[in-house]
């Protein structure tokens, strides 16, 4: 029985404050069509797909901020996403701004789902390295509110069962904390999906922002690598409510090379043949963790920040 599987990164170009979720909707339908008119079986979206990048900006009205939040998944507004998906027999990923209400209490998330080929969720995830801050930083040229607008993610690194193999998510900034990765590796996680929104212009070291592209690609090839898995990773980039965004959506294979890339900062399918099978070739020999990892030795890795000095 073959494990190839044929994926496509959706990237979105910018989805600016004046569209709206049918707009957004209906681009990732567009893009659904087109990858299923290839073969594909699996389209990954990015992070916070339905709209603009919000955290950029500060808001102090609660109204104003939950707007850009999902209560229901789908609802009225995503509901032909998944209609789509079922009518075409494909799955996707996307990520988007999850409200979630407990009697009193609101809870917020920065959220992706896997949906299968049924329209039925069947994994989800939230993101737990929220980068920036929470507090206004007016001499920013934009804000960075993860901090603010979300919590940390409460549901661990979770794996899942599809397209006869083990699978889990990350969002964006989790990218580069190897420990994430190596989570999803112990598992025996064989495609992680990755969306993400990352700024051109790294406001807290603007001398680094030349190093954004490279960083974003370095991070998460490390990431395939070390964990023998392949990697699909969707940008929304482009200029976005004046804000510059990278592209550099891609395909890594669990060697840690790049397959396939975007040319563009737009709306772009990258497509890739997967091979589930070509994961024990690094699982089974350098990054057998059953025969070579030493976690006795790792226990810093885990200790609280006040024992490290």
């Amino acid at each position: 029985m073959t494990r190839t599987i044929k994926i496509a990164a959706a990237q979105l170009g910018p989805v600016g404050s004046a569209q709206s979720r049918t707009d957004a909707v209906n681009r990732m339908i567009d893009l659904m069509e087109d990858a299923a008119a290839q073969g594909c079986k699996l389209i990954v979206f990015p992070e916070l797909a339905l709209t603009t990048f919000f955290p950029r900006w500060f808001m102090e009205s609660e109204a104003e901020i939950e707007q850009y939040f999902e209560e229901e998944m789908p609802g009225p507004d995503t509901q032909p996403l998944f209609e789509c998906a079922k009518r075409l027999g494909v799955s996707f990923h996307l990520g988007y701004a999850e409200l979630v209400r407990d009697g009193n209490s609101t809870h917020k998330f920065n959220t992706a789902i896997l949906v299968n080929e049924l329209g039925e969720i069947i994994g989800k995830y939230r993101k737990i390295h929220l980068p920036g801050h929470a507090e206004h930083e007016p001499e920013r040229p934009f804000q960075h509110l993860e901090k603010r607008y979300f919590q940390p993610g409460d549901l661990g690194f979770p794996t899942f069962t599809a397209f006869g193999g083990k699978v889990g998510m990350l969002i964006c900034n989790d990218r580069r904390w190897p420990e994430a990765f190596r989570v999803l590796g112990l598992q025996g996680a064989e495609l992680i999906m990755l969306g993400y929104n990352t700024p051109a212009y790294y406001a807290p070291v603007p001398e680094n922002s030349r190093l954004v592209d490279f960083h974003n690609h370095l991070s998460m090839q490390a990431g395939a690598y070390q964990n023998g898995a392949w990697v699909v990773a969707a940008a929304k980039a482009g200029t976005e409510d004046g804000c510059d965004l990278i592209g550099g959506s891609c395909i890594i294979t669990p060697t840690g090379e790049i397959l396939a890339e975007a040319q563009t900062l737009d709306d772009e399918l990258v497509i890739a043949d997967c091979d589930l099978d070509a994961c024990a070739k690094i699982k089974g020999h350098i990054f057998n963790f059953s025969a070579h990892r030493r976690p006795e030795n790792y226990a810093l890795i885990t200790a609280p920040m006040s024992r490290l000095g």
